[in-house]
């Protein structure tokens, strides 16, 4: 046997490929991160359901189909690979939360269409992780799900609103997770548990439902750009029942991993906060300082052109509003049971009328193409921070929330800050574990965003980018 045995670390790209080989067996690879569930996940709290049986099961059905292929390539990509879901999404035969108590307690009868695309990919369903309420904030401390901790130190949030997902892949208790961005939620766990979180360009991955004007995407947390691309080729397929789907890729998004980026690529950067009134925190500058340097060692300029932001007030009324109402599809057996500043969100969006709601969405769509119009004059690609700051402590969010149900939305903005703007203009954007903060031991990611569509040069410059400055020794010191 490899070390792939016991390395719970392995990637779901290397793992799948063991499988193929095998070099190691679906069942064994199950039971080993069931194991270190049951070792970890007392202390991180990062699954909120488990199907132990219906794993097993699962991956005794992989195992079987790998004996009886007459070839590895009759096997799908991601063949016997463990992969939890972030519990906003159906998977039958489970129960889905959306992280409320509030939540209807039966079992879906069938899973959404981005399960079953990872199904028919292979992958096994591993159990549904943690999210704050409805995802409405970026970490989890939850009435009904509980506290999810960061497994670099477990003082800390781990952010989210994909938290479960970030502390399973970070802490080995999983090779690759689900999780979806609506403002950051994929990006913001990337950065705290020093992982690679990618958010795609609007409308690139489909599900039920058109969310928050389709500023809500699905998508994956993994640690290497590999496992990132190989599951976008998954999930980016034309959906002809969606609202709107683009046509399935040309290529596949793993061949822009073996041809080297373009040189003299055009670098913004993007360091002062859109929302005034947020300081960055040291480290953070320091990892886009170093992430600039690699670009320009690579041959890239570094431009001084500023990217024109909209006024703060425009730009977080109008999205504001959208988000009030995001909830909305989120069908809740018992409405009184919702924590008090979600409850004040959905009091919020009853409160505005369609003619408002409306003119809201307008104004995103003008905003937008007032954004990328000059990104796509100006830049290839720009940097930011992830976050304005470190992973934040556990109870962070608690300021003010005595008086004002609305200050734990307040209080994560230092968090999403860079993240939310890229959701607004539907741009593809990524963070990346370029830096480790020496005092603190703690992770931190740097965001790269480029123009709608061009996910390729993203993932390109990514792995160029984890080449030179690699990441993937760097794991947290858990007992």
């Amino acid at each position: 046997m490899t070390h792939l045995s016991t390395d719970p670390f392995t990637s779901a790209v290397e793992l799948a490929a063991a499988i193929r080989r095998k070099e190691v067996s679906p069942v064994e690879v199950a039971d080993g991160y069931l194991r270190r569930m049951d070792a970890l996940d007392p202390l991180l709290n990062a699954y909120c359901h488990r199907a132990d049986h219906d794993v097993r099961k699962a991956a005794a059905a992989a195992a079987d189909a790998v004996v009886r292929a007459a070839s590895p390539e009759d096997l799908p990509p991601f063949h016997g690979v463990p992969l939890p879901v972030k519990d906003y999404l159906d998977v039958a035969g489970w129960p889905t939360t959306y992280g409320s108590a509030g939540a209807d307690p039966r079992p879906a009868a069938v899973s959404s269409p981005v399960v079953r695309r990872f199904t028919e990919a292979g992958f096994v369903m591993l159990g549904k992780t943690t999210l704050s309420e409805f995802g409405s904030v970026p970490f989890t401390e939850s009435e009904v799900l509980g506290i999810t901790r960061n497994p670099w130190d477990p003082d800390r949030s781990p952010g989210g609103s994909s938290s479960g997902a970030g502390a399973a892949v970070a802490s080995g208790m999983a090779p690759i997770a689900h999780a979806g961005d609506g403002g950051g939620s994929t990006r913001v766990p990337a950065s705290c548990n020093g992982l690679v979180g990618l958010k795609t360009t609007r409308g690139l991955i489909s599900d039920a439902t058109v969310i928050c004007e389709g500023m809500a995407t699905d998508g994956v947390l993994t640690r290497t750009v590999a496992d990132s691309a190989a599951a976008l080729d998954v999930l980016a397929r034309h959906d002809p029942a969606a609202w709107w789907s683009p046509p399935s890729p040309r290529r596949p998004f793993t061949d822009a991993l073996t041809t080297a980026p373009p040189t003299g690529l055009r670098i913004g950067v993007l360091v002062e906060p859109p929302i005034a009134g947020t300081s960055v925190d040291p480290a953070c500058l320091a990892a886009v300082d170093t992430t600039l340097r690699a670009l320009e060692a690579a041959g890239h300029h570094v431009v001084d052109t500023p990217l024109p932001l909209p006024p703060t007030d425009e730009l977080v009324a109008a999205f504001m509003t959208i988000w009030h109402a995001g909830a909305a599809a989120v069908p809740l057996a018992d409405p009184d049971r919702v924590e008090p500043h979600n409850r004040t969100q959905r009091d919020a969006a009853r409160a505005v009328d369609s003619w408002t709601y409306a003119q809201a969405a307008q104004a995103t769509q003008r905003l937008s193409r007032r954004i990328v119009e000059a990104f796509v004059d100006s830049f290839d690609l720009l940097v930011t921070p992830t976050m304005t700051c470190l992973p934040p402590p556990i109870g962070f969010w608690r300021t003010g929330s005595e008086d004002d149900p609305m200050a734990p939305i307040r209080n994560g903005y230092p968090l999403v800050v860079f993240t939310s703007l890229f959701n607004v203009t539907g741009q593809p954007a990524i963070s990346l574990p370029l830096h480790h903060d020496a005092t603190t031991n703690l992770p931190v990611g740097v965001q790269l965003v480029a123009a709608p569509w061009r996910e390729d040069l993203l993932l390109q410059v990514s792995r160029a980018l984890e080449l030179a400055l690699p990441w993937a020794d760097r794991r947290p010191s858990l007992r």
